[in-house]
């Protein structure tokens, strides 16, 4: 039976939001290269064959900004809860981890709010360390974000249900 001190409250994975996926990328990317070729088309018939040099460069930077995105979006960062811990993993984009541990005892969670955006920042505050979470959050995910954690850390400084 597993041990009730080591089973989670509360788990999650950020990971930064994306409204383009790989399929999206391809149908946009070939329809700007049709473009491209179709309007340079009359200025390499006229001549100025340099103007298709220059759409076809602005194919490979917009080809290079979404291949930067997608690789940023690799990027995540685990929350999970337990009786006797809270850990936050963030792990970049390049596969660098950072790991920080808190006793849900003694970790308070801050919220920074403005009135007309909402919850900017969610900071984790424990003996002099402060860690931001969920900055990868927008501001309504990120307040629901923090009602759930906080119901965690409510639930942990409880204690381990043993039955």
């Amino acid at each position: 039976m597993a041990d009730p001190c080591d089973e989670p409250i509360f788990q999650t994975r950020i990971t930064p939001h994306r409204s383009l996926d790989a399929g999206g990328f391809r149908l946009l990317l070939a329809i700007f290269a049709g473009c491209c070729v179709t309007s340079s088309i009359p200025f390499v018939v006229l001549g100025a064959w340099p103007v298709a040099g220059f759409l076809g460069l602005d194919l490979a930077l917009l080809y290079g900004a979404f291949r930067l995105s997608f690789r940023a979006a690799r990027a995540y960062e685990d929350v999970i809860v337990t009786p006797v811990e809270l850990s936050v993993a963030r792990v970049s984009a390049g596969g660098r981890r950072k790991e920080w541990r808190f006793s849900p005892g003694f970790v308070r969670l801050e919220r920074q709010e403005l009135d007309e955006y909402g919850v900017t920042r969610l900071d984790l505050v424990s003996r002099g360390r402060r860690v931001e979470v969920a900055a990868a959050l927008g501001p309504q995910a990120r307040a629901d974000f923090a009602r759930d954690l906080s119901g965690a850390l409510a639930q942990a400084r409880r204690g381990p249900r043993f039955s």
